[in-house]
C-alpha cells in the first residue's frame, strides 16, 4: 500500500511570524541568562565589598586603640586633603577619607604613626588643649609593675571595674567609683600604673601635668580644665590623668595674693566639672601627687576622690622584682639580684630602673656584650652617690 504525505510549505507572513517568535525567545533567553550572570556576579561583588567594608571597620577599630593625636583642621584643599596642625610649628598634610568631611576649624584625632584622620572631634575643644594633649592607649601593663601588688588590685577595683562591668554596680545599686588620687613619695610607680589601668582596660589615656593649668591670664586655666573634660567625653571610654595636682589643688588660705586668684578659679573650674562628670559612664579620674598633707580638703572628699592609693618606698621584696622585670631583656652573667635587693634599701623604682639602665651603658662603654655584676656594682656607687648629693643640697 503506498502512502501520500502531504507537506504544506507555509506562507511568506507565516514563516516570517514563526522567525520573529524564535528570535525573540532566543533573545530574551539570553537576555534572561545575562541577568543571571550579572546578579550571580553583583552577589559576589556584594560580598566582597562587604568582607573589604568589615576588615575596614575592624582596621579603624584597631587604629582607634592605637595612639592618636588631636589635630585642628586648618584648610581643605580643593583635592580634598588637608592641611592639619598638630603641635605649634607642626603642619601635616593628610589624605580625605569619603566618608568624613572636616571643615576648616574642626578638631580631629589622627593615627599617631599614619596620622590617617580618624574621626572628628567636637568644635568646642580649644585649639590649645588639642595640640597639647595626646590620646592614646598606653603599652604599659601590669606584668611591667613590681611590688605594687596592693596598689594594683585597689586601682582595678575603683577604676576597671567600672568601666569593664559596670552592670556589676547597678546590680548591687550603688554608683560606680569616679577616680582615684595616687599619693606617694616620686618614683614608686604612681604614673607607671595609672597607664597600666588604661591599657586593661583599653580606655584612651589623657595625661596632663597640673602645671599646664596654671596660667597667667585670666580664666584660661578654668577653660582649659572644661576642655580636657570635653575631650574625654567625646573619647570615651576614657581616663584623664594629671600628674602634680597639688599645683592647682593647693590649700586654699584666706590671704589670697594676686598670681593665687588665677589658680583657685582654675581649681573650683576641677571641682565643678568633678562634680558634673560623677555620673558620667565611660570616663574615670585618676591625680597623683607627692604632697598628700598640700591638698585642699574639698577635692578629697569620697565622689571626687573614692579612694586614696598610697605608694611607699620599695621593700627588698618589691627591689628583687622590679630588678628582675627591667633586666629580663637583659643580656646578663652572673649577676647578685638578692644581693643589689639589700644594697639598694631607700631607692624608688624609678632610681633601679636608671640603675639598670646605668650599668647597661657602662657595659656598652667597654664594649662587652654581657652585663655582670661588677657593672651594676660600679651604676649603684653613682646613683647612691648622685642621691647623696640631692639630699644634701636640698637640706643645706
Amino acid at each position: 500500500m503506498n502512502y501520500h504525505i502531504c507537506i504544506i510549505v507555509p506562507s511568506l507572513s507565516i514563516s516570517l511570524s514563526i522567525s520573529c517568535y524564535l528570535h525573540e525567545k532566543i533573545f530574551l533567553r539570553r537576555k534572561f541568562l545575562l541577568r543571571e550572570m550579572t546578579a550571580e556576579s553583583d552577589i559576589k561583588k556584594i560580598k566582597s565589598l562587604q568582607k573589604e567594608n568589615s576588615q575596614l571597620r575592624h582596621v579603624l577599630e584597631s587604629m582607634k586603640n592605637s595612639p592618636l593625636i588631636v589635630g585642628h583642621v586648618q584648610k581643605v584643599l580643593k583635592d580634598g586633603r588637608l592641611i592639619v596642625s598638630h603641635a605649634p610649628g607642626n603642619k601635616l598634610l593628610i589624605p580625605p577619607r569619603p566618608d568624613l568631611t572636616p571643615e576648616p576649624g574642626d578638631i580631629v584625632s589622627l593615627h599617631g604613626q599614619s596620622f590617617v584622620i580618624i574621626e572628628i572631634l567636637s568644635k568646642n575643644i580649644g585649639g590649645r588643649v588639642a595640640s597639647m594633649e595626646l590620646i592614646e592607649v598606653p603599652k604599659v601593663s601590669f606584668e611591667d609593675i613590681g611590688g605594687l601588688d596592693d596598689q594594683i588590685e585597689a586601682i582595678r577595683e575603683v577604676i576597671e571595674l567600672p568601666l569593664l562591668e559596670p552592670e556589676l554596680f547597678e546590680v548591687i545599686g550603688i554608683d560606680p567609683p569616679s577616680g582615684a588620687l595616687l599619693a606617694g613619695p616620686p618614683g614608686t610607680g604612681k604614673t607607671l600604673l595609672a597607664k597600666a589601668i588604661a591599657n586593661s582596660t583599653n580606655a584612651r589615656f589623657i595625661h596632663l601635668v597640673g602645671s599646664d593649668l596654671v596660667q597667667k591670664f585670666i580664666g584660661e586655666g578654668s577653660r582649659m580644665v572644661r576642655e580636657v573634660f570635653r575631650l574625654a567625653k567625646v573619647n570615651t571610654p576614657s581616663i584623664i590623668f594629671i600628674d602634680e595636682i597639688d599645683a592647682i589643688a593647693i590649700k586654699r588660705t584666706s590671704e589670697v595674693y594676686k598670681g593665687d586668684r588665677e589658680v583657685q578659679r582654675t581649681f573650683m573650674q576641677l571641682l565643678s566639672e568633678l562634680d558634673g562628670f560623677a555620673n558620667t559612664q565611660g570616663i574615670m579620674f585618676l591625680a597623683a601627687t607627692n604632697r598628700e598633707d598640700v591638698l585642699d580638703p574639698a577635692i578629697l572628699r569620697p565622689g571626687r576622690f573614692d579612694r586614696i592609693i598610697r605608694f611607699n618606698l620599695p621593700n627588698e621584696e618589691a627591689r628583687l622584682m622590679i630588678l628582675k622585670i627591667h633586666t629580663r631583656k637583659m643580656n646578663l652573667k652572673d649577676v647578685n639580684f638578692k644581693n643589689l635587693a639589700k644594697k639598694t634599701d631607700g631607692l624608688s623604682g624609678a632610681h633601679i630602673k636608671a640603675l639598670v639602665t646605668e650599668a647597661g651603658i657602662k657595659c656598652i662603654r667597654e664594649r662587652k656584650t654581657q652585663i655582670t655584676n661588677m657593672h651594676f656594682e660600679r651604676a649603684l656607687l653613682e646613683i647612691l652617690d648622685k642621691e647623696h648629693n640631692v639630699k644634701e643640697y636640698i637640706y643645706s
